[in-house]
């Protein structure tokens, strides 16, 4: 289970890098999003992973331990806030430029298309 779990995590790590790495704003929203799904899942496998353990002590003798589950809800915030500012910094971005490039110019490709 923990070798799936980390391919998961390096499968998610791997394919948010790439989309990092495009020239537009979309694919770029989208590879941010799943960095912070692979550094939630792995915040929450740093408390171990546990099946049938109590989340609250005193309910039971063995209990899983809750302040990476607390580290994760809180990067589910902090994530749903970057996102949330990283769209409305690339819809900008594309109201102001008129492209959605990172870098705000067109490439060779899109010259020659758009002629």
């Amino acid at each position: 289970m923990e070798i799936l779990y980390a391919s998961c995590v390096g499968l998610l790590v791997s394919c948010g890098v790439f989309l990092i790495l495009r020239s537009r704003t979309f694919p770029v929203v989208l590879g941010l999003t799943m960095l912070s799904y692979a550094v939630n899942l792995f915040l929450f496998s740093s408390g171990r992973l546990s099946l049938n353990k109590a989340a609250v002590l005193g309910t039971g003798t063995e209990y899983a331990d809750p302040l990476p589950q607390a580290f994760v809800l809180t990067a589910i915030v902090i994530g749903f806030a970057m996102t949330a500012f990283v769209v409305i910094l690339a819809i900008r971005g594309r109201a102001d430029l008129g492209n959605d490039h990172v870098d705000g110019e067109l490439s060779d490709k899109d010259n020659k298309a758009k002629v």
